[in-house]
């Protein structure tokens, strides 16, 4: 008896790995920042379309860090813009304490030295008070975390603002200019994939277990106190991650920036792109940042004080969202370069 062949196995879609989609990124993002640097074609290589992108890459730092918290881990955290406001600070102080220590050295090593020392020092001191919060305050769960994790953003704002030596309401000026879009990019970047590779991770894991049924993952031996603090100590570095570029990028940054205001705002472009999805925080930073830069331009062209209207749209699209579309543009959804390898 003949034996029949077997059926053609369909071939499997392209999968990008993730490394090549970042070079990619690099490629891209490199000769944008030199030719706009030399003037080159200012129609294209705009330095106002440069600075948005730099807004965008910040964002995305911010949105996918706390997604790490509300979208895998399950719980709902609202101090994400304090721990902005610790690493913007902490990356203030030293950057303008190292500037003359960096004199020494040539311009381009002198600038490098300071972003990794203050980046480096806003992730440590952002992680340590995130993880003293997270001990207070994950022993309770649901609306009280929420309550108290807006409290602490709250005390982290005003404490700021009664500090004289930190420039208190006025702000803190003179910040050298060490950000640029180049350096936020690979920032960004290398925070997509350090998060990728958790959540894919047995940490990862865990924390989508806790997610869906606490109790079953308490049985099983998970020490929730020590996970969810892992999680949140984590996200809250990402978020001083930020807020240290974010300080060498505007070179003047004041409590207000870090207000119920920009908590709002990251929770629009959280829930916008989708909970635990890595590819809807990109989308959902990207889709609101060039709304509210396009609406700016719009009202400024009517007249320049309607500009500030824009942000009546904020917690609109927040309303609408929760009303008609609660998983957001790609909830519980990735890119396929973001999805891990198919096992044969």
């Amino acid at each position: 008896m003949a034996l029949k062949p077997n059926p053609p196995t369909a071939r499997p879609p392209f999968q990008p790995a993730l490394w090549v989609v970042c070079c990619a990124v690099l490629v891209i993002a490199i000769p944008m920042q030199l030719l706009a640097d030399a003037g080159f074609c200012p129609a294209v290589f705009n330095p106002y379309y440069l600075h948005v992108l730099t807004i965008i890459g910040m964002n995305i730092i911010l949105v996918a860090s706390l997604n790490l918290l509300n979208g895998y881990l399950g719980e709902f955290a609202l101090g994400h813009a304090g721990f902005m406001a610790v690493g913007a600070y902490t990356a203030a102080v030293l950057a303008t304490r190292l500037l003359p220590a960096s004199s020494a050295l040539p311009p381009v090593i002198g600038q490098v030295f300071i972003l990794v020392v203050t980046l480096g020092g806003a992730m440590l001191l952002s992680a340590l008070v995130g993880y003293v919060i997270g001990r207070l305050t994950f022993k309770t769960v649901g609306d009280y975390l929420a309550i108290i994790t807006l409290g602490f953003n709250m005390i982290i704002v005003n404490a700021i603002q009664n500090m004289d030596f930190l420039g208190g309401p006025r702000g803190f000026t003179g910040i050298p200019k060490n950000t640029n879009f180049i350096a936020v990019t690979v920032c960004a970047l290398l925070t997509i994939v350090v998060l990728r590779n958790l959540i894919q991770s047995s940490f990862g894991r865990v924390w989508v277990s806790i997610r869906e049924n606490t109790i079953a993952a308490e049985l099983m031996g998970v020490n929730l106190l020590r996970t969810k603090n892992l999680a949140f100590t984590i996200a809250a570095a990402f978020a001083g991650l930020a807020g240290g570029l974010w300080a060498q990028s505007q070179q003047f940054i004041t409590p207000r920036s870090f207000d119920y205001i920009k908590t709002t705002e990251i929770l629009v472009m959280l829930y916008l792109g989708g909970m635990a999805s890595l590819s809807g925080s990109i989308l959902g930073v990207v889709a609101y940042t060039v709304l509210m830069e396009v609406l700016r331009n719009l009202l400024s062209a009517f007249a320049p004080e309607l500009a500030e209207w824009r942000m009546l749209i904020s917690p609109l699209i927040l309303i609408v969202i929760m009303l008609t579309r609660q998983y957001g543009l790609m909830g519980h959804k990735e890119w396929r370069w973001l999805r891990p390898k198919r096992v044969a």
